[in-house]
This record gives structure tokens, C-alpha cells and sequence, in this order.
């Protein structure tokens, strides 16, 4: 067990995506924790030497976070970005915000930005955060949160996903000082309603998302579905109460495909939020409504995480007993399998190992393996009076070194331990 970062003052890890590929340094924002949104740089430490460097330098008053690195470019990062010049009109919040990557030192806004109509289709119209770039690092998942609906109505401003597509630039003319040009074409691949159906499959959130295997997964006729998400969707019970339950949806190949709205347009209206292609359907994989306690669980905060061949969705929820487990369910659907059996409630979000065979998360205040077809539990480091850090738990890409954030002296501090895989 290493302590990578010494210095008095807070490193905060993403979830997944924190390691350079070739292993050697792990990319970090410098937020007191996962909540606020104050960092003004982007940096990386080096894991042999202790080294910190400064990957990106905000200025005009923004700030900056939530870094993950492509994984198959060693000098390639994508954070959130808060607006410049903040003002009483135009600061920092969910539909404030955008994507940018860095590389090689040169930054450019990963989505654009149209909020006067006409929009255009491949740019978006506010917030965009968490991204996360797939396996193959040439696309990125995102969630989002809309400034047209937060004007017209705030209760529409909906939070969904979307994916950032290498079919860009896009441009758009520009009438208003707060929007810019994006380097990847940008739509939404959920849909939600701000008053779903009690006992329906429509939902009013969708977040947390993973990517599907590192190319997808196999369907039951042989072929392989290329590109999948897996992500919660928000449901309500026929009482009313909100139910977590997972949902994915099949992305297609090829860019016309992207390129052809259905019923609504992609860039959305003043009234509406932009849609889906037309080829895309979200699909609903989990019904628990009438488990005793039903949903996938809002705490510890966790983001669904496919193993590598794509056979297998992981996900957290309460067995029967109250007990917050980690369970395993096919990209086709069918019942919930329960991999852990353990007395007290898992306490993190969580990763799987890049050989697929163990998950690492935060188990009675240690950091651990769980034999991903036993559920048997192996303890990496020692008992401590306080937990880890419950946001991030994440391998190295070569699998044999684990990162996750502890607390020491006041300040959230950046760990390692060697997984003796």
C-alpha cells in the first residue's frame, strides 16, 4: 500500500480511465471531493517517481474536473470544462458545462454548443460531463443536462446520455456569446420524460452509464452487436416511488445511421430535448418493482461496468436482507445473478480487472478483489478505521496495481497497492 500524493491539498480520482496506458502515471483534478466543482488544473502523477505535472491550466475564472485518459492514447485527456468569465446570467452548473480534450498540450472543445435556433444536428445545447472514451478510445460517452429546457422549463431539463462521435468539427453560426464549435458530433441515445407512466418501462433519468465490452457483445444468434452502453434509467412504481432499474441501448456502425433522426429532430426543438437516431431503442434489462427492496442502489454512487468480452453487466442492489451486493446480468436480460455474499454492504463504485475474471472495491474499510464466478472476497489492503474513498476503484490497464483515494490529515490523498495478478 503506496501513498502516491503527499501534498496538503485534495486529489480527486474519476471512476474509470485515471491510468496513461502504458501505466505509468494517473490523471487527477484537484476538487476537495466529487461534489463541488473549484479545481483549476488538470494534473498526473507519475507512479514510479512521485512526479505531479500540470496537464491543463484554467483561466477566465472557470474551473475544471472529472479527467479520464484515452486508453489508447498515452497524451490524451478529456475533463469537464465550466464556463470562462463566469457571470450572474452564466456560471457553472449541469447545463454550463462542456468537454475538453488535450493532447500533446493542445486543447479543443470535444462538443459545440448551439442555444439559438436553428440548432444543429451533431451539436449540443449545454451540459456535458463524465465522458468517458470507449475501450477502443475513438468515441466517448457522456451524460447531459440541457440549457434550452432549463429556460423553458426547468423541470424538462432532464438528465440523459449521450455519445461524442468522430464525425466532426461542427460548426454552427454563431448568435450568442456563450456558444462554440465542437471537434466530435454529439447526440443523445436515451430518452426520458419528465412524467413517466407508474409501472411503465419510461423513465425520467438516465445516468451512470458503461460501455459494453471491449467490442461489444455477442447476441444469441452468434453476430456481434459492436458498440452497446448499459446505463440506469430512473422508473416509477405503481405507487409512484422511484426505481432505479438497468437499461441499455445498441449503437449502430456506421455514421449515416447517426446522421438520421427519426420522429424528432436530433438537435432538438425550443420545446422539446434533442432525440435519439432512428435506429436506436433503449431496452429495459432489470424489473425489480416487486423485490422487497427494488432498484439498483442510488448509494454507494456506481456506474454500470460491462467485463471485457461483454457476457457480463455488473451493477449494485440490495438483496434481500437489505444488503447492498454486486450482481451480474447478461446484455440480452433474463434474471439478475447475485455474485457476492457478504454480510455488510459494499461501500464503493467498482471496476473489473482488465482479465475479467475480479471485480476491486471498498469492502468493511479495505480494498478488495472478488472473484468475479465465485464471489469470494480477498483483502488488498489493511483494516483501516475510516474507508476508502467510495468514488473510484480502478485497475491499471496491465491489471497488477489498483488506485483509489484515502483521507489523511484533512486531505484526500491518491493510493496504490499491487493486485499479485
Amino acid at each position: 500500500m503506496q501513498q502516491l500524493t503527499c501534498a496538503p491539498r485534495h486529489h480527486q480520482l474519476t471512476n474509470i480511465n485515471v491510468w496513461t496506458p502504458d501505466g505509468q502515471w494517473i490523471a487527477f483534478d484537484v476538487r476537495p471531493s466529487g461534489a463541488s466543482f473549484s479545481s483549476k488544473t488538470i494534473e498526473r502523477v507519475n507512479v514510479a517517481s512521485g512526479e505531479v505535472e500540470v496537464i491543463y491550466q484554467a483561466s477566465a475564472g472557470a474551473h475544471v474536473g472529472v479527467v479520464t485518459v484515452n486508453p489508447q492514447a498515452p497524451d490524451r485527456y478529456v475533463f469537464i470544462h465550466g464556463p470562462e468569465n463566469p457571470d450572474e446570467n452564466w456560471r457553472y452548473d449541469f447545463h454550463h458545462r462542456r468537454g475538453v480534450v488535450v493532447e500533446n498540450g493542445t486543447a479543443s472543445n470535444l462538443d459545440a454548443m448551439d442555444i439559438t435556433a436553428p440548432f444543429t444536428p451533431g451539436a449540443l445545447r449545454g451540459g456535458s460531463h463524465v465522458h468517458v472514451w470507449s475501450p477502443d478510445g475513438t468515441r466517448l460517452s457522456f451524460t447531459y443536462n440541457d440549457h434550452v429546457m432549463h429556460e423553458y422549463d426547468a423541470a424538462q431539463d432532464l438528465r440523459n446520455v449521450g455519445v461524442a462521435l468522430p464525425y466532426g468539427p461542427v460548426t454552427i453560426a454563431k448568435q450568442h456569446p456563450r456558444e462554440y464549435d465542437g471537434s466530435h458530433y454529439c447526440v443523445l441515445v436515451s430518452r426520458t420524460t419528465s412524467s413517466p407512466q407508474p409501472g411503465s418501462d419510461e423513465i425520467n433519468r438516465a445516468y451512470e452509464e458503461g460501455w459494453v465490452g471491449d467490442n461489444g457483445y455477442r447476441r444469441p444468434d452468434g453476430s456481434q452487436q459492436r458498440w452497446a452502453l448499459a446505463f440506469i434509467g430512473d422508473t416509477l412504481s405503481e405507487s409512484g416511488i422511484k426505481v432505479p432499474e438497468l437499461f441499455i441501448v445498441d449503437l449502430p456502425d456506421d455514421e449515416a445511421a447517426w446522421r438520421t433522426a427519426g420522429n424528432e429532430p436530433l438537435e432538438g426543438t425550443g420545446t422539446t430535448l434533442p432525440a435519439p437516431p432512428a435506429c436506436i431503442q433503449q431496452r429495459r434489462l432489470t424489473f425489480t418493482h416487486q423485490r422487497r427492496f427494488p432498484g439498483l442502489v442510488s448509494q454507494p454512487r456506481h456506474w454500470v461496468r460491462s467485463n471485457p468480452d461483454g457476457s457480463k453487466l455488473a451493477f449494485l442492489m440490495k438483496d434481500e436482507n437489505g444488503v447492498v451486493q454486486v450482481w451480474l446480468l447478461s446484455p440480452e436480460g433474463g434474471e439478475p445473478q447475485r455474485l457476492t455474499q457478504v454480510e455488510t454492504d459494499i461501500q464503493s463504485a467498482f471496476n473489473w480487472h482488465p482479465s475479467g475474471k475480479f471485480l476491486g472495491f471498498v469492502l468493511g474499510n479495505r480494498v478488495v478483489l472478488c472473484d468475479a464466478q465465485s464471489g469470494k472476497i480477498i483483502p488488498l489492503t489493511p483494516l483501516c478505521p475510516d474507508a476508502p474513498s467510495a468514488d473510484a476503484i480502478v485497475f491499471s490497464p496491465d491489471g497488477k496495481t489498483i488506485a483509489w483515494m484515502q483521507d489523511v490529515n484533512g486531505f484526500r490523498q491518491i493510493f496504490i497497492t499491487q493486485t499479485g495478478l
